[in-house]
């Protein structure tokens, strides 16, 4: 859906350029994640007529007593069909204080892989629970993958509290298991909400139903969560992903290097290295598509221009002198197999995918499994099969130019492929510490 519908002429968003705030949903199976997403929408005013009078004749076919929500989301025939979520769904929709990305995700155990996938570029993620079934496998499942995949923001949605006469007790008491278990994770900022996705209860306004919560509605705290500080400006990372060069008779001495800011700050006349060659020089100028900037930090894409003719192609990277990127060859890290086909084994060769830059690489040594329910590690396992989760040592043909994930969610994580199908069959993360 395109959120020109979501900013009129003259409306607040044009006043003022808004950020953008991406988050999934995580949960067990019909926790209610789809319907959270579709009042969400309906509540912000998201959809076009058609889309709820669509929703409306096909709930009214399915002889649902009240409007299905959650066709919104589970756009997939099989998924109508099974009243279940297997696709990762992007929904897009804006208030007038910040813009939104969704990720909806599935709750079967099976389908983990797409989980992971939803979840690895979110800034938060929402984990429901069913207020009658509390803490499940799954909810804990989820809470750690979040924690392994660095979301910097938690936010545990307990759901159907009208099936539970809006019980603070009940709210309370899963809030207490949850915060507990939170507490073993690196879970930096947790909020729990009690919700109905349902009725809309503490969704986009505060609900008389629940006058014993005294925190914000969840839309309120989506829009308000402070996400400028999650971003690396430090450690600055620029990995080069195209060189222009303009043929062009007026212009005959243009040398840019074109790529997004993965973290850092950069300026005109920084100082820089370029990595893995170890030249430095300093930037010149720092260009878009709209003219110079004086500045550019993460996500932005710009062109970089450096004083210097140094050799420098895609996959290389710009850094400071004095703080640059681990390069090596022997990358240890855990990787989450993706593979319905094929486990991932001791010997396996593989291509990595890292940033800008691409290696052949061969599986070293599986360390451990991970039982992602108990967090216990299993030292004798020689595979890792679909949805499992391992550490590993990679060796690659070529260095790669890696931080550690913890640091860096950009420089420190990198996908799998199939070299003989081309097909992407893991997710890593970089470790670099114990």
């Amino acid at each position: 859906m395109s959120t020109d519908m979501l900013a009129p002429a003259g409306s607040p968003t044009e006043a003022r350029p808004m950020d953008l705030l991406r988050f999934a949903t995580a949960g067990s199976v019909d926790d209610g994640k789809s319907t959270l997403i579709g009042r969400l929408l309906y509540d912000t005013k998201s959809l076009f007529t058609d889309q709820l009078a669509a929703v409306e004749a096909v709930s009214a076919a399915r002889g649902d007593e009240y409007t299905n929500l959650a066709l919104l989301t589970d756009g997939l025939r099989a998924e109508r069909e099974q009243g279940i979520t297997i696709d990762v769904a992007y929904r897009y929709f804006a208030t007038p204080r910040r813009k939104f990305i969704i990720a909806d995700t599935p709750g079967h155990t099976q389908y983990t892989r797409n989980m992971v996938t939803g979840a690895s570029t979110a800034d938060l993620t929402l984990i429901l629970v069913d207020a009658r079934k509390g803490l499940v496998e799954q909810s804990r499942r989820h809470a750690f993958l979040c924690s392994l995949l660095r979301v910097p923001h938690l936010v545990l949605c307990v759901n159907k509290m009208d099936l539970v006469d809006y019980s603070q007790e009940v709210f309370e008491q899963i809030a207490d298991e949850f915060t507990a278990f939170a507490a073993k994770l690196d879970a930096p900022d947790l909020t729990v909400v009690p919700i109905s996705a349902l009725h809309g209860d503490n969704i986009a306004t505060r609900s008389e139903n629940m006058p014993w919560y005294e925190g914000p509605s969840l839309l309120h705290h989506l829009e308000h969560v402070h996400i400028a500080s999650d971003r690396n400006l430090v450690d600055v990372r620029f990995p080069v992903q195209y060189v222009i060069r303009p043929q062009s008779t007026t212009v005959t001495d243009y040398r840019g290097y074109a790529g997004q800011v993965a973290s850092g700050v950069l300026k005109p006349g920084d100082e820089v290295m370029v990595l893995p060659s170890g030249f430095t020089s300093r930037i010149t100028s720092i260009d878009t598509a709209d003219g110079p900037l004086d500045e550019a930090f993460p996500p932005m894409s710009v062109t970089v221009r450096l004083a210097d003719e140094i050799d420098v192609s895609r996959g290389d990277m710009i850094c400071r002198p004095h703080n640059a990127p681990t390069v090596s060859q022997d990358i240890e890290a855990m990787v989450c197999w993706m593979d319905e086909t094929r486990p991932l084994e001791v010997g396996g060769r593989y291509v990595v995918k890292h940033t800008t830059r691409s290696a052949r690489a061969i599986v070293r040594e599986l360390h451990y499994r991970l039982d992602v329910n108990t967090l216990h590690r299993d030292e004798s396992s020689t595979a890792l099969a679909l949805n499992e989760i391992g550490r590993i040592r990679l060796r690659t043909t070529v260095p790669l130019l890696v931080d550690d994930y913890h640091r860096n969610r950009t420089t420190g994580g990198f996908v799998i492929i199939d070299e003989a199908t081309n097909r992407t069959v893991g997710a890593g993360m970089v470790i670099q510490r114990d």
